[in-house]
């Protein structure tokens, strides 16, 4: 029997007892594995090691199928781990099983290096075929989520209000209302409304509670204050769809903590605090600040969430003072799978978001397809991952994505072949200098400060060169000298270069100013080519150079 103790303390139990393999193999493998759970072992969560004792658990079956199965790691043979190997499916299980199976037993002593070295072989890594919910499916869900949360919101915060005026002695003493704000305190206090033990050990319900209370049943008792997991499920959804959160964040999300100065606009502010382990260590957490200023706001259903789950994160934390988690529910049953402190459940569950969707009539679980539909088609930046993991994992195997890319493809390369077909001039022509512009190398700047190449509001750090494209540059007589010589210098070094390289660099300029020429005539173009000084001479060489660019 091993124990694995994750990092909140909360304790695991696997029995290596129960695999079929060989009592050596058994013990073998326990070790191994109870060296990973312990403080220097690196598995600081239970979703760890019950993944890694799903795959031994299925090497252990597997072994037990075949003849002559070896009885310890040390008579492990290469033709048996190539065999196991080539026994698993070809999809992200069979891939996960292989490569993480070899990860566990390579560095181990009694492995002969044959089979050291069939265990290195790399394996291929299986394309993601998992796609993001279609624009219908997941409006529907959004919306059935909404209304299952909306329902549980509006019943636990009327509850919630009749609780605190029995608690001021608002409600006439001995009234049914008063009797059902004594139920609510004895179920905020104890997590069940007032009840007694039958002769048969079955709890049942004080009987002059019941009529006030509308019956025995949960809706009319212990919902009155608490989510059950059905209903934790779409909270956890719309915490999903509207913020991009996966799976194992939902079950570590702490309970967010309002600024203690809203502003003057009393407005909370929530900073919620992001836990992802696989980002690995020193990048494992991540904040948000999500303000309520409305219905729509992104604060909103923080504020909600913290309203229906108040009264069970008083009970747990009374067993537990360091159990601080946002998502808890009352549990019905000792099979709900998860954390649980006594009748109440702690974060959210693969197992419940397959039973929410089947209950509700979708095709899939929502949090795996739901966090991508979100990052991708919604949100549209990275959920807890790096812009590139967005990009390759996320948005380009997406097939929603690669459709709706068509379009703009298609529109940024006829763009694209406009531009390089069309390369004119785009600054405006003055006849005098305008003492409200700024001067730089080719022309004066009408508006420095909102640059088409740099972003909005920061002084443009674009090359001089473009300032020939830009339409906030004005070029009058003071500029033609320079310009006829930029003009001059690009043609010479047009037969000093290599065509491509020349056409990277400097065809656009040259293009520019040649429509520049057009535009003011031969005779204007050929007095200002007699007109350039030396300053004007040397200012471009700079500019050809590089000297200006910093």
């Amino acid at each position: 029997m091993v124990e694995h103790r994750d990092k909140a303390g909360e304790i695991a139990r696997y029995d290596f007892a129960e695999l079929p393999c060989g009592e050596q193999m058994r013990a073998s493998l326990a070790a191994i594995f109870a060296k990973k759970c312990t403080r220097a072992g690196g598995w600081t969560s239970h979703q760890t090691s019950q993944q890694n004792w799903y795959m031994i658990r299925a090497f252990a079956i597997w072994l037990a199928e075949q003849d002559n199965a070896p009885e310890t790691l040390e008579t492990l043979t290469a033709k048996t781990w190539k065999e196991w190997r080539l026994s698993r499916p070809t999809n992200t299980l069979g891939c996960y099983q292989v490569s993480n199976l070899a990860r566990l037993l390579l560095g181990q002593p009694q492995i002969h290096p044959a089979v050291r070295e069939a265990m290195a072989e790399r394996t291929r890594k299986t394309k993601a075929t998992e796609q993001s919910f279609s624009p219908d499916e997941f409006a529907q869900m959004s919306a059935t989520a909404r209304r299952i949360f909306r329902g549980a919101h509006l019943r636990i915060t009327g509850n919630a209000a009749v609780l605190e005026a029995w608690r001021a002695g608002r409600i006439t003493d001995g009234s049914d209302q008063w009797l059902v704000g004594e139920a609510l305190d004895c179920l905020a206090r104890t997590g069940d409304v007032p009840s007694y033990t039958t002769a048969l050990g079955r709890p049942r319900i004080i009987h002059r509670y019941i009529k006030p209370l509308g019956g025995e049943g949960g809706p009319s008792t212990w919902q009155r204050l608490f989510l059950s997991r059905h209903e934790a499920t779409a909270l956890s959804v719309l915490l999903t769809v509207e913020h991009g959160l996966n799976l194992s964040t939902l079950s570590t999300l702490r309970v967010p903590r309002a600024a203690p100065d809203p502003g003057e606009d009393g407005f909370p502010v929530y900073r919620v605090e992001l836990e992802k382990q696989r980002r690995g260590a020193g990048r494992h957490f991540e904040t948000r600040n999500l303000a309520d200023f409305g219905a729509a706001s992104p604060g909103r259903l923080i504020t909600q969430a913290l309203q229906v789950t108040s009264f069970a994160r008083n009970l747990v934390r009374e067993q537990d003072p360091d159990m601080d988690r946002l998502i808890v529910w009352r549990s019905t049953t000792r099979r709900d799978r998860g954390t649980r402190f006594g009748l109440f459940g702690i974060g959210q569950t693969t197992d419940a978001g397959q039973c929410w969707a089947q209950a509700e009539g979708f095709s899939a679980s929502p949090f795996r397809r739901g966090r991508r539909t979100a990052n991708v088609h919604h949100r549209r930046e990275p959920g807890q991952n790096s812009q590139d993991t967005h990009d390759s994992v996320y948005v380009l195997p997406d097939k929603q994505a690669q459709q709706d890319a068509v379009g703009d493809i298609a529109d940024g390369a006829i763009d694209a072949l406009e531009n390089a077909r069309q390369a004119v001039l785009g600054a405006s022509l003055r006849d005098a200098a305008d003492s409200r512009d700024t001067p730089t190398a080719t022309a004066d700047c009408n508006d420095i400060g909102n640059s088409p190449f740099t972003e909005r509001g920061r002084a443009c750090s674009a090359s001089f060169l473009l300032c020939l494209a830009c339409i906030n540059a004005r070029v009058h007589p003071g500029h033609h000298p320079r310009l006829a010589y930029l003009h001059q210098a690009l043609g010479s070094l047009r037969s000093a270069m290599d065509p491509a390289q020349w056409g990277a660099d400097w065809q656009d300029t040259f293009e520019r100013l040649e429509d520049l020429r057009s535009k003011l005539g031969q005779p204007v173009w050929a007095r200002a080519q007699s007109q350039a000084t030396s300053a004007d001479r040397d200012m471009i060489d700079h500019l050809l150079r590089g000297d200006l660019d910093q």
